[in-house]
């Protein structure tokens, strides 16, 4: 798969995400992927448990892509994860192995206040 492929595959899966599609949205990975979040130390192996550990979360979630780029067999994609209307800023980091994700890792942020140390050299973001 080019990379305009890969590009309109992750569209529609972050798509899929935000609508609670969770047939859609795992359709882009391999049978034997690996989605690792090292923040909490979890490692899932295989696209069945990991559609499975998704589609158990209890909280209501909304997925706010920011920005996708990448090229050959590896995507970025930088989006907000507001779960219960809670921001986290997000980044997924996907390997892609004969046109599906053979790994993903998710990197979570939670927004914090601005040091008043640098205010007079920023712009405020909404």
């Amino acid at each position: 798969m080019d990379d305009r492929g890969i590009r309109e595959a992750l569209d529609r899966h972050w798509k899929a995400s935000d609508a609670n599609d969770f047939e859609a949205e795992h359709a882009i990975y391999h049978e034997d992927a690996v989605l690792e979040y090292p923040q909490s130390g979890e490692r899932i192996h295989g696209r069945h448990r990991i559609q499975s550990s998704r589609a158990a979360q209890p909280d209501r979630k909304h997925f706010e892509v920011r920005r996708i780029s990448g090229s050959g067999d590896l995507w970025v994609t930088e989006y907000v994860l507001t779960y219960d209307g809670r921001p986290s800023y997000t980044v997924s980091i996907m390997e892609f192995r004969d046109g599906r994700v053979s790994r993903e890792t998710q990197y979570f942020g939670d927004p914090f206040a601005p040091g008043s140390s640098r205010a007079q050299w920023v712009e405020r973001m909404t």
